[in-house]
Order: C-alpha cells, then structure tokens, then sequence
C-alpha cells in the first residue's frame, strides 16, 4: 500500500532559507500582482487564460516525465503564478475564496477528511 504523499514540513526542509523566503498565498498574489498586473490588465482575462492554459500542459508533461524533479516544480510554481494572475485580473483575493471553500472541511461531505466516494468531484 502506498502512502499519501505530504508536501515537506518546515522542520524537513532547510529551514533558515525556507522560512526567509516564505510566502502566505495572499503574499504570493501580491508578488505577482506587483511583478506583472500592468502586463496582465492589458492582455485581459482571455488571453491570461490562455497562457494559464500553456502552463497547464506543460505542468502536464513534466508530470508525465516523472524524471526532472527540478523542471516539475519550476512548473507547478509556473502554474501557481498564472491561476494568481488570472485572479488579479478578475479581481479575485484567492486567500479569501479558497478559506471560504476549504477551511471548513470537503465541500461536498464538510469532513476535514474527504469521505466522498471517489467517482465524485468534491
């Protein structure tokens, strides 16, 4: 039987460095927002979309691989960028909608462990 992977904690990873750089996800979509929001507020939520979109697939490939641990999470980090960027378009505090939605447990069963049946979309 295999386990869950869990993402690292903080007392498994180079702590010093880890928690210097450390970001909340409302930190993370402020970075971005300052970064790129004039770039992004010009190109509009359809054409952010379709580079989101971009990023997906090659999120996609890299989890197809298996190989390049690196490349997978240079990635992941790509997408997590893009989502917070369509976000800043749309005037979205990502922060906000996910507590709203997750927090209290599955949206579907409201358990902090999902116990929903695995055909379902929670």
């Amino acid at each position: 039987m295999s386990e869950t992977p869990q993402p690292p904690s903080s007392a498994s990873t180079n702590e010093g460095k880890q928690q210097q750089n450390a970001l909340s996800l409302s930190d993370f979509q402020s970075v971005i927002h300052k970064m790129f929001y004039e770039k992004d507020q010009s190109r509009g939520i359809e054409g952010t979309f379709m580079w989101f979109m971009e990023e997906v697939g090659e999120l996609s490939s890299a989890l197809r691989d298996n190989t390049d641990r690196e490349n997978l999470e240079e990635e992941f980090a790509d997408v997590l960028a893009w989502l917070a960027t369509m976000a800043n378009v749309a005037g979205v505090d990502l922060e906000q909608a996910v507590s709203r939605k997750y927090v209290q447990g599955c949206p579907r069963c409201h358990q902090i462990v999902c116990t929903c049946d695995l055909a379902w979309k929670p």
